[in-house]
């Protein structure tokens, strides 16, 4: 067709995203709204085939949001952020770059037993046991790590006399 014109091949001092469609490397954006529905689920005990059956897709589907394969909708987010009880803004905190201790601590935060340590916290209904298993908490960090346990060492193996079985 006249007026239209091809798009040119990529070369190689293009900056063209090394990840998207036809890749098989996923949007780093896809990625973390992935895994901020993945911590928003898991922070209220829910497992995948729940929140599934409330967004109305299969829980392999859930699986694919978050690991970051398929894109998440906006109106399935919207629905997402319903069902967790979150703020849309939610799926997108922490998604500028910080500082390499940051990126750390948020990658720590978002381990599954850190996020489960966090909702059997909230989950102790008594105010003060939480305090207390907060301050042993504390405590532990707060202790010198011991070196290594090294095993003691075994005792020698008894020699069997030839021609007699071994005592039991």
């Amino acid at each position: 067709m006249p007026g239209l014109k091809n798009k040119p091949k990529s070369k190689a001092g293009d900056q063209s995203p090394s990840y998207g469609r036809g890749t098989g490397i996923p949007n780093p954006i896809d990625v973390h709204v992935g895994k901020r529905v993945r911590t928003g689920r898991l922070l209220l005990g829910m497992n995948q085939t729940v929140l599934a059956d409330a967004l109305g897709v299969s829980f392999q589907q859930v699986q694919k949001y978050e690991g970051g394969a398929n894109r998440v909708s906006a109106s399935r987010l919207s629905a997402t952020a319903d069902i967790l009880g979150v703020p849309i803004s939610f799926f997108f905190d922490g998604l500028t770059a910080g500082t390499p201790e940051e990126t750390a601590l948020r990658e720590r935060l978002e381990q599954p037993e850190t996020i489960e340590l966090v909702r059997l916290y909230y989950a102790i209904p008594d105010e003060r046991i939480r305090e207390q298993f907060l301050q042993m908490v504390n405590a532990v960090a707060a202790r010198k790590p011991v070196a290594e346990h090294v095993p003691p060492q075994e005792a020698p193996m008894r020699r069997r006399r030839r021609g007699r079985p071994a005592r039991r």
